[in-house]
């Protein structure tokens, strides 16, 4: 590579849970750098999963952790071109791009759902991801049938 590679940024915490993870996903969430709204959105749909799943004994931010993780893939395909050939490779993904990719996958998802405001639909895709369903755990079981589908070409790995 010719450039440096660019630096980290810093995180801060959220103002709530003093959470990165929390500011992180609020992030993904915003539009327009309007993140207070993004976080009015996030907190109220915690809220919302509160209420949804009263007798739980977790609290809603350790039930929006769980979520993450039952979306979060462990591998991905990547396009490689050998010899004329396009092969999907499976590669493993790095810790930081499956918590970016378990969070947008999230985002998108409750974005496609059907609802009256955003952290309603953010709430019922954080239950259905709770209980192993709906449409970012989709994408993930997705993603992990197409890389055992390609093992055969593991070889390629770059």
């Amino acid at each position: 590579m010719r450039k440096a590679k660019p630096k980290k940024r810093q995180v801060l915490p959220d103002p709530v849970f003093g959470d990165v993870k929390v500011t992180k996903f609020v992030n993904h969430l915003m539009y327009d750098g309007k993140k207070n709204s993004a976080f009015e959105i996030f907190y109220s749909a915690l809220e919302n999963v509160k209420n949804k799943l009263p007798n739980a004994e977790k609290s809603p931010l350790e039930i929006w952790k769980t979520a993450l993780d039952n979306i979060t893939p462990q591998v991905e395909v990547k396009s490689r071109r050998v010899g004329g050939a396009t092969f999907q490779v499976p590669t493993e993904i790095r810790p930081d791009r499956k918590e970016s990719v378990s969070m947008k996958n999230l985002i998108l998802y409750a974005r496609r759902r059907g609802g009256k405001t955003m952290a309603d639909k953010l709430s019922a895709e954080i239950v259905d991801a709770f209980n192993n369903q709906g449409g970012a755990f989709k994408r993930k079981e997705d993603m992990h049938r197409m890389a055992e589908a390609n093992r055969a070409f593991a070889h390629f790995r770059f």
